[in-house]
């Protein structure tokens, strides 16, 4: 094994779970987020030769976590295959309930994808603005217009579950 791939691999060890639990939080199925992971760290190993800056290989490994997930988003429907039965989740971190926990995540998954992209950068993956603006290549701007839309939606949703 080259000193590169073993490079790459050392990074794939360490930071393929964290991708993983970011990429559910985008799509919400631990099934979509195993392959927008396996996507993003295909795509990483074949540009692996070509970067220059390994510190900043977190950053670029998100940003392309986040671009794949929304390139996926608009191929349509029709592009997505349902498998059986929903995997098994892993247990919610203690401090909080499971209900509450399990309520987020669902009205997390019906906020439409730019927003829920930048709601996960912004408060699950504690990105400043600026640095959510340049992994989403777009205006600071458009980050916290996109996240105050976002978090509207979310607190929304989150009212009209508890009324029922």
């Amino acid at each position: 094994m080259s000193d590169q791939d073993a490079g790459f691999a050392a990074y794939f060890a360490a930071r393929s779970d964290a991708m993983r639990g970011t990429a559910y939080l985008l799509c919400g199925d631990w099934h979509r987020a195993e392959d927008l992971v396996q996507l993003t760290f295909t795509k990483l190993y074949l540009a692996w030769r070509r970067i220059q800056r390994h510190e900043a290989m977190d950053s670029y490994t998100r940003q392309t976590l986040i671009r794949t997930f929304l390139s996926e988003r608009r191929r349509g429907w029709f592009r997505h295959e349902s498998v059986g039965s929903p995997s098994t989740e892993p247990a919610a971190p203690p401090g909080g309930l499971p209900d509450e926990r399990l309520m987020l995540l669902a009205a997390l998954a019906k906020v439409a994808p730019r927003q829920r992209a930048v709601l996960v950068l912004r408060y699950w993956e504690d990105q400043s603005v600026e640095q959510t603006a340049e992994l989403l290549d777009c205006s600071t701007g458009t980050v916290k217009s996109q996240a105050a839309r976002g978090l509207a939606t979310l607190r929304g949703l989150l009212e009209e579950e508890k009324v029922r």
